[in-house]
Formats: C-alpha cells, structure tokens, sequence
C-alpha cells in the first residue's frame, strides 16, 4: 500500500510543475486528492488533505497581506517648542520738528525781531539811529556802518559773525577831547562823534574828503579835510547850494573857510567828497535840533 501512494506520489510531480507553470506561477498551488490524475484543466481544490512532505518545487512564496481597511493612525510629528518672542521694542518718541534756523547774517532788507534788537543794542550804545522799527533800512545800515568803522572791521553794512562779535562786546570808539562839548571828526575811521566833558554821547557814519583833485570854475582844487581844531562858524538853517556848484548842503555848519558838516543823500563808508563832512540828514537834524552844536562849538579834526 505504501509502495503505491508513491508511485502515485512520483507521478504527481511532473504534472505539478507544469500545471504551475501554465497558471503562470500562482500564489500557491493546492494539493491533489489521492488517487486522482492530474489533467490540463484545474479545478477548483476541495479541502485538501495532506499525504506527503511537500517538496520544494511544492512550496510557494506566502502570500502577501492584504491591506488592512482600517487607516493606521500616523504618529504626529511634535512641533519644535516655541520659543519666547522678545519683547516688541517700544517706538521712539516722534521727534518734534525743530524750527527753520535763522539766517546767520542780517543785511539791508531784513525786517523783524532780529532787526528790532539790533536796532535797540545800537541805539544803547550811542550809534546814531531812529526809533527801533524791525526795518533794515538806510538808517540801519548807516549805524552798522559806524560800528564795524569803530571795530576796525570790514565795512559792508551785513550784521554777520565778527559784526555780531563787535556789538556784544560794545565796540564804542574813545574820544580824545575831555571837557565840554566837542565835534570830535576821526578822518581815519570816518567817524563823527558827539562829545561832552570827554563822554561820547553819539556816534555818527561821516564821509570826508576823498583827497583826489577835482576842477570847479577853472580853478583846480584837492578834496581834502584839513585837520586841526576849529570852531562852528557860520551855518545856514536849510538848504545850501555850493558856491563851486558842487551841489547842495543841507543845513551846514561851516567851521574852516568853505568847509561844513552838512547834511546829505549819499554817504558811503569811505571817503568820497569834495572836502566837508557829510553826515545823513537825520543826523544833521539832530546836531541841530536836539545836540544844540551851535555857533562857537568845538570842532576836533584829526
């Protein structure tokens, strides 16, 4: 009996390997019932019993799992432990705007507070001008004229750094005389100053004689102012034509032959006329009106 299952046994291999090889390798190959020829056509296995040791051409690959329905969770990544943000950096204060500085120079022009306390500090120290009005006019420039003259600085009528310097330091030219009241007239500086018992009351712009020839009815003459010291003489209270035709005086006070402290329209801070002192108008007013230079007063040229 023994004998026989495996002859039946020996048979069943050759038709094992080619069925397997017709289905194309299956996931696994059932085993035959005993007594039962192999043929072309596989059928559905019964529940298979097993008779003998499989051999290795028997045995098949295990079949693959199949998956599962159920999702498998996934293992959450953790996130990287926040770290503590600084501290947001409180915003600066805005800066509040700064006013628009202002211009370091004042010249002819200009006009308010700035002007207004220039105008006093010059009046304060004895510069010859009106009434504080906040207006850089002719008249300012005439007493910034005789302050940068008495501080030995450049005459150009612009308050600028050094100009400045002067009038906070109180720049005031000294007088020479040192009794009574004296026309002192610095030809040098080109200055007039008003004197009394040796205190400078006023200081005055002036323009004296230029020192150049010039030809007046024929006759040629030398725009000097000679210097020495002279008394007030003949004055006339008005307007005054020269009798060279020159031009006008206006209200002169003559103190050496044709020579006067007159009035005028013009005077620059140089030198520039035919011999007289000129001085504004304003100012001549003044020593008229106000100072009193009358007949007899001292006149100082040096």
């Amino acid at each position: 009996m023994q004998h026989a299952r495996r002859t039946i046994a020996h048979a069943l291999v050759p038709a094992l390997v080619a069925t397997l090889a017709l289905a194309g390798c299956q996931a696994g190959v059932p085993d035959l019932e005993p007594g039962r020829t192999p043929s072309a056509t596989v059928e559905e296995p019964a529940s298979p019993t097993p008779t003998a040791d499989p051999t290795p051409e028997e045995t098949s690959a295990p079949p693959e799992p199949a998956p599962s329905e159920t999702p498998v969770p996934e293992t959450p990544t953790p996130a990287p432990p926040q770290s503590t943000p600084p501290p947001a950096a409180e915003p600066a204060p805005e800066a509040t705007p700064e006013p628009p500085a202002e211009p370091a120079e004042l010249a002819r022009g200009a006009t308010g507070e700035r002007v207004v306390a220039l105008q006093q500090r010059l009046a304060d120290l004895g510069y010859f001008i009106g009434a504080p009005d906040g207006d850089f006019g002719g008249g300012t420039q005439q007493a910034v004229w005789a302050l940068q003259k008495a501080a030995g600085l450049s005459r150009d009528g612009v308050v600028g750094p050094a100009t400045q310097a002067a009038l906070d330091q109180g720049v005031t030219p000294q007088p020479r005389s040192g009794s009574g009241k004296v026309v002192e007239i610095d030809l040098d500086r080109q200055l007039l100053l008003a004197v009394e018992d040796g205190r400078v009351v006023t200081v005055i712009n002036a323009s004296s004689g230029n020192g150049e020839s010039y030809e007046a009815k024929g006759r040629t003459y030398r725009a000097g102012t000679p210097r020495g010291t002279f008394q007030v003489g003949r004055q006339v209270n008005g307007n005054h034509s020269s009798s060279l035709e020159l031009g006008d005086m206006w209200r002169p006070k003559f103190f050496t032959g044709g020579i006067a402290v007159h009035g005028s329209g013009s005077i620059p801070p140089w030198p520039a006329s035919h011999g007289c002192v000129r001085v504004a108008n304003s100012a001549m007013n003044w020593l008229w009106d106000t100072w009193r230079a009358d007949p007899g007063t001292t006149v100082l040229v040096y």
